[in-house]
């Protein structure tokens, strides 16, 4: 196949270097000159330490020719993604089929990713989702991992399936695409909140709690929404919520870690050059929550740690002495 990621970050590249084993030609497309450059020229990213990138890999400044490929991969942050689609469809979008790995929720509108590249295009076009508990570290050393392809088409599920699964990579498919977009995009928030927990050195206990708590709103979420709940039973919701809660390479998780040490989340987000998907869901969530008159604590609690400076200790105190109530309410 010949495929384009357009974005040059750490999940991008990675997903580069695992297609190019499978055999796949791919092309990769990075808007900043000086990161094309660098990568061409000493065959390393920033942001993959001790990852050789691969001479087969095409790097590419002109959206124009990535998008000449029939497979696109949405490869970039969730808020940059109506910006970037609607620069694809300039330069000759046409009939291609989009495979978005981002995960997140447009703050503005409160659209999923599926539905902001439909407001966009407005054209005829094949969208599928890949989400799963995957590192961009692990995958581009070839460590083994699963992931979902989920599409309305499931037809279109099972060849995504076909093109990335190997054997370090197992792909399931499912039909369900609201709910695995709204899995990959709350687990960011609840991963900000068990980094707090982490902060605070409140220890295990608290942690799973929290993480087991924050699987239930976001299946009442979910529900409220039209999602199949069996969807956050799987690796979208489980598996997602487990390796981004806990794992060392998780950004959300180290965000909130430093928020709970007493760090100001303005400061936090100044000092870093990555992406943190659960600082903006907290906020689209919270204002699809109040739209929806649907209640949503933990949520709620770490977005008043980012967006109104709500110190730790108070956000969990307010959690811990809710209106005591039935586990399933």
């Amino acid at each position: 196949m010949r495929i384009s990621i357009i974005g040059i970050g750490s999940w991008g590249t990675a997903l580069a270097i695992h297609l190019i084993k499978n055999g796949h030609q791919v092309t990769i497309y990075g808007r900043l000159e000086d990161n094309i450059v660098q990568i061409n020229n000493d065959k390393v990213h920033p942001f993959l330490p001790g990852i050789v990138i691969p001479d087969e890999l095409k790097i590419t400044g002109d959206l124009k020719e990535a998008c000449n490929n029939e497979y696109l991969v949405l490869a970039v942050p969730s808020q940059y993604i109506r910006d970037v689609v609607k620069k694809m469809y300039r330069a000759g979008f046409g009939k291609k089929t989009i495979i978005n790995v981002a995960k997140g929720i447009e703050i503005e509108t409160g659209l999923r990713m599926s539905e902001v590249v439909a407001e966009v295009t407005k054209s005829e076009y094949e969208y599928c989702v890949l989400s799963g508990p995957t590192h961009a570290e692990e995958v581009a050393k070839g460590l083994p991992a699963a992931i979902v392809a989920a599409s309305e088409n499931i037809e279109l599920a099972e060849l995504v399936q076909q093109i990335f699964n190997n054997e370090s990579l197992r792909v399931y498919t499912n039909d369900d695409t609201l709910g695995v977009e709204l899995g990959g995009s709350f687990k960011n928030v609840v991963a900000i909140a068990s980094g707090i927990v982490d902060g605070l050195e409140f220890g295990d206990n608290a942690k799973a709690s929290l993480i087991t708590r924050g699987l239930y709103e976001m299946k009442q979420l979910g529900r409220k929404l039209g999602a199949n709940p069996e969807t956050f039973n799987g690796l979208t919701g489980i598996g997602d919520l487990m390796v981004t809660c806990m794992s060392k390479h998780s950004r959300n998780r180290g965000f909130g870690e430093k928020i709970g040490k007493g760090f100001k989340s303005s400061d936090i987000l100044k000092s870093s050059d990555m992406v943190t998907e659960g600082v903006y869901a907290a906020k689209a969530f919270y204002l699809l929550s109040k739209k929806l008159n649907l209640d949503l604590p933990i949520n709620e609690e770490v977005y008043k740690c980012i967006y109104e400076n709500k110190a730790p200790l108070d956000c969990f105190k307010d959690l811990m002495t809710r209106e005591m109530k039935m586990e399933r309410e």
